[in-house]
């Protein structure tokens, strides 16, 4: 526990740093050519068709930089985000962070269990989601748009939380949310936030 907590402080000096470097206006056809390599797992123009692999459009900068901090600091685990992630530079993080930022986030599409989305929605009161995640479920600076994002993988997200295999920024807030759901829980508002719209 102790040395999550010196990583975490370790990785929140690095993002600080790299938030006080002013932002180059960078090539914006360079950035594309290089989040292609993002593409081949999240998907064109950050929208991911496969299972378990986030959708990266429209989450907000700041919380897309800490990740790719997160990973390459090796404070989140993913096998194939890891490797990848320990050859990006700071600056590379922070034009991944505004590029996949300003692209359009995935939609939910029609619901397909609207009864279950109800249960969510009553879980997402509960549990205070929006007071992080917006009202919107948008996302804000380091906290993650949830609203569209895939059903399996916010199921996952919520498991690992809830399993402390996750850790990370607000990573305390989300632990402690997760631990107290139950299975059925976690699948209703997953679901719900997954067609909301």
């Amino acid at each position: 526990m102790r040395r999550q907590v010196i990583s975490l402080a370790i990785n929140a000096l690095a993002l600080t740093a790299l938030a006080f470097v002013p932002a180059q206006a960078a090539d914006n056809a360079a950035i594309k050519e290089k989040a292609a390599v993002c593409s081949g797992c999240h998907g064109e123009n950050g929208i991911s068709q496969t299972e378990n692999i986030p959708s990266l459009a429209g989450q907000p900068d700041q919380f897309l930089q800490w990740q790719l901090v997160f990973f390459r600091a090796g404070s989140r685990k993913n096998d194939q985000m890891q490797p990848i992630a320990e050859e990006i530079t700071n600056e590379d993080v922070r034009n991944f962070g505004a590029y996949f930022s300003q692209l359009t986030p995935p939609k939910g599409e029609e619901d397909k269990d609207p009864d279950l989305s109800k249960k969510g929605a009553q879980v997402a009161v509960g549990r205070r989601c929006a007071s992080c995640h917006t009202d919107s479920f948008a996302g804000t600076k380091a906290v993650a748009r949830l609203a569209g994002q895939r059903e399996e993988y916010l199921v996952k997200a919520l498991r690992d939380y809830k399993t402390n295999q996750r850790v990370g920024g607000g990573g305390a807030a989300m632990a402690d949310v997760a631990y107290h759901m139950s299975d059925e829980e976690i699948t209703a508002v997953s679901h719900y936030l997954a067609y909301f719209k």
